[in-house]
């Protein structure tokens, strides 16, 4: 292993790649844990990180990761085996003597909650804390990213719409990259931050028809927002091929957003960052290409 004292897993994601990103770009070491040898690994190694290839329910395989790891980024995908891989890296993190770990969790996170993940989530922050490790929970609103997966995308691109059962909700999209810097500084300076847990927003809160209206602004054409029934949604997202455990989540957490759970506006990443998160606007600029039919 290297001397990297930070690690990132999901280090191909878009959050943890962007935070590997900025990472390196100031020439600190930075090991990368991803789950398979690709194109993006290489990107990695590019970049000059450090990359390990490992499953976070390996138990050793993890340990082996996080030796000489002083501080650690911890996500997992909204799939089955959160707890058990919370668990695992909470040991090996303990043994190998890390010192403090950011967890990436959800705002839907709450011992009430009726998602199967959010719930998972929640459950995941106090085995963390159990631990005894120095941690900070990062709890994101809806991701920007959302308007650029492929479900999702594909009806802003062919039909000018937005396509959700959220009603009158209201959130603050927030962007991976502006999350990954937040990430990078508490890797760097975890102290401040050691027992925090931050519900992470951008900067401007909206409606989805001004989601829709700040899409369609940079676009050049009309976005509008078309309410669907939650059975629709679920009929939508399975007829994409989502798998059950994530459909789940996603109807009961398009309840949540009904009644405020996802509402709020950036408090944390223009204070510690020093620069305020995008707006849909900028964000959309940023991803043109991704638009284009």
């Amino acid at each position: 292993m290297s001397k990297a004292s930070i690690l990132v897993s999901g280090a191909t994601g878009f959050t943890g790649k962007k935070t590997v990103e900025i990472l390196r770009a100031k020439d600190i070491a930075v090991r990368a844990l991803v789950r398979k040898e690709d194109d993006r690994a290489a990107e990695l190694r590019a970049l000059g990180a450090e990359v390990v290839v490992s499953d976070l329910l390996d138990l050793n395989a993890t340990r082996a990761a996080l030796e000489g790891i002083q501080t650690a980024y911890f996500v997992y995908p909204i799939a089955p085996g959160l707890i058990d891989a919370t668990a695992r890296f909470a040991l090996a993190a303990t043994e190998a003597g890390v010192k403090s770990v950011v967890n990436m969790s959800q705002i839907s996170a709450r011992r009430v909650a009726l998602s199967n993940a959010a719930l998972d989530h929640y459950t995941a922050e106090r085995v963390f804390d159990w631990s005894g490790l120095a941690m900070t929970h990062l709890r994101p609103t809806y991701f920007s990213q959302w308007l650029i997966y492929p479900h999702w995308r594909k009806h802003i691109v062919e039909k000018g719409e937005i396509r959700l059962p959220f009603g009158d909700g209201r959130h603050a999209p927030i962007a991976a990259e502006d999350q990954a810097r937040l990430i990078a500084e508490i890797l760097q300076n975890p102290s401040p931050h050691r027992g925090k847990t931050y519900p992470l927003h951008g900067p401007i809160e909206l409606s989805q028809q001004g989601v829709a209206d700040a899409v369609g602004e940079v676009l050049g054409r009309p976005i509008k927002y078309v309410p669907i029934t939650l059975e629709q949604y679920r009929q939508e997202l399975a007829d994409a091929g989502l798998p059950p455990f994530l459909i789940q989540h996603l109807n009961e957490v398009a309840q949540d957003y009904q009644h405020g759970v996802f509402a709020g506006e950036d408090s944390i990443i223009r204070q510690v960052t020093g620069e305020a998160p995008m707006t849909v606007q900028e964000f959309v600029t940023l991803h043109r290409e991704a638009f284009n039919a």
